[in-house]
């Protein structure tokens, strides 16, 4: 299978008409789109996407935001670029590395919207704590001023 014949068939299968839907596709282009989503699948891959979120950059700086080795940022990367995920730009001597397609971002946001909202909804069933938490609570990060609080003793 050559990957560049492979490109043009999905993307000629895939935008000949708009808002392609997933029904529409052949198996050869739904091995693609698994792929896809089999690269979203690890946790790693989704913090660089993350990290990415606020502009390119290079795999000594994803490095050091991650505190990984080198090697796997740059096993990674190499998987995210094969699949369309992240371009690269050449800046002298680095590779720079940012987010091809800013619609990845919405599509992760909608899975992590989805996720909060079936752990809403399953606390919500077992009526314990948290039933009237909302998406907007269930995702709030506690900052690093708020301190537990004391119980208190009587």
């Amino acid at each position: 299978m050559n990957a560049s014949k492979d490109a043009i068939m999905i993307s000629t299968s895939c935008t000949n008409r708009v808002g392609t839907n997933m029904e529409a596709l052949d198996d050869r282009a739904l091995e693609h789109v698994a792929d896809y989503f089999r690269a979203l699948s690890e946790p790693l891959r989704l913090k660089m996407l993350n990290a990415l979120r606020d502009g390119p950059l290079n795999v000594g700086e994803l490095t050091s935001l991650l505190g990984c080795s080198q090697a796997n940022v740059s096993k990674h990367l190499a998987l995210l670029a094969k699949l369309g995920l992240v371009s690269r730009e050449s800046r002298g001597t680095s590779v720079y590395y940012q987010i091809a397609d800013p619609r990845t971002y919405q599509l992760c946001d909608l899975v992590c919207g989805q996720i909060a909202q079936r752990l809403i909804e399953q606390v919500q069933i077992m009526g314990g704590f948290g039933a009237n938490l909302t998406t907007t609570q269930l995702n709030a990060q506690p900052t690093a001023k708020q301190k537990p609080k004391a119980k208190v003793s009587r």
